[in-house]
């Protein structure tokens, strides 16, 4: 267990973040953050009164203050406006990147030796500009990406073949976007792969329902994004890392020659304990998925370039 947890932004995605903390008491005290006032506290005081029912200790205080949050061993950071239906994660950049900027440094000022889990899009420049303004090392800024990208593309082979969620296991490397890499070759059921179990057309349909699993919510909600998987996806890379669990999550991480590339964060297999980014580990990847993953970076690089 951790000390303290701050997440940034009250929003859907912070707020489900912030409860979901609180709930497998991953710290003894949860901070939501917002530049709204009450917000935040009316949120966080909802959540606290839920303890009795859901039966944790841990305390859920709202603030619109970054002095309520110093000292914070982890941030969740989720600030930024939300996508609306036409939008792109990239349309997001210019105001995102300068809320996400505000608050990194921020984090910088009340928490220099905090992890970050960046959650704000697009995600993967958005965790650009945090280690930039931070300063921190690539090992205390990790995006959450590939968690969210693989558990849409897994629950959507569990709807195809009416079997447990349980049993799926994949991997979904790449940005995350349109140019994400769902990588059909590391897929099994039950150590089973996939294509025994599933014709090739039904499987490409997946891998692109998984690409634009975002924008298919969005056009759902016609008002706002998703808010659930995104904000579970976060706090199990926040449970592996506070329980130093070892786990091997795919996340957005700074690139030091990894899969041939630098210098950009990219969805990639990480391992993730205690000190947040513990190592990355490069898998086989075909020739069609290296060129798909060399294509996603290429779109990374871009939208990095549009913010000089």
């Amino acid at each position: 267990m951790f000390d303290k947890i701050s997440v940034v932004g009250a929003g859907n995605v912070g707020a489900s973040a912030a409860l979901l903390l609180a709930q497998k008491q991953l710290a003894r005290q949860v901070v939501l953050i917002d530049v709204v006032e009450g917000v935040p506290q009316g949120k966080g005081l909802d959540q606290w009164e839920s303890a009795p029912i859901e039966g944790f200790d841990t305390r859920v205080i709202g603030t619109n203050d970054y002095a309520d949050a110093e000292g914070s061993d982890l941030f969740i950071v989720t600030a930024g406006i939300a996508r609306k239906p036409g939008m792109s994660r990239d349309d997001l950049l210019k105001t995102n990147a300068s809320i996400v900027r505000d608050v990194s440094s921020q984090i910088k000022k009340t928490s220099p030796d905090a992890i970050v889990i960046m959650v704000s899009n697009p995600l993967d420049v958005m965790a650009y500009v945090c280690k930039e303004a931070t300063g921190f090392p690539r090992e205390r800024v990790i995006g959450m990406a590939g968690v969210l990208d693989t558990a849409r593309y897994r629950s959507f082979i569990a709807l195809e073949l009416d079997i447990s969620i349980e049993d799926i296991q994949a991997l979904v490397l790449g940005g995350h976007g349109d140019t994400m890499v769902p990588l059909a070759s590391y897929t099994t059921v039950s150590g089973i792969p996939l294509g025994q179990l599933m014709a090739q057309d039904r499987i490409d349909a997946l891998v692109n329902r998984a690409r634009t699993g975002g924008a298919e919510i969005v056009s759902l909600l016609k008002t706002g994004s998703a808010y659930y998987a995104p904000g579970a996806a976060a706090v199990q890379m926040a449970e592996a890392i506070v329980l130093d669990k070892k786990r091997i999550l795919p996340c957005s991480a700074w690139l030091e020659g990894e899969y041939g590339m630098s210098g950009l964060f990219l969805g990639v297999p990480c391992k993730l304990g205690r000190e947040g980014l513990q190592s990355i580990i490069e898998v086989q990847l075909t020739d069609e998925e290296r060129t798909a993953l060399g294509k996603s970076a290429d779109a990374v690089r871009e939208t990095m370039q549009s913010l000089a």
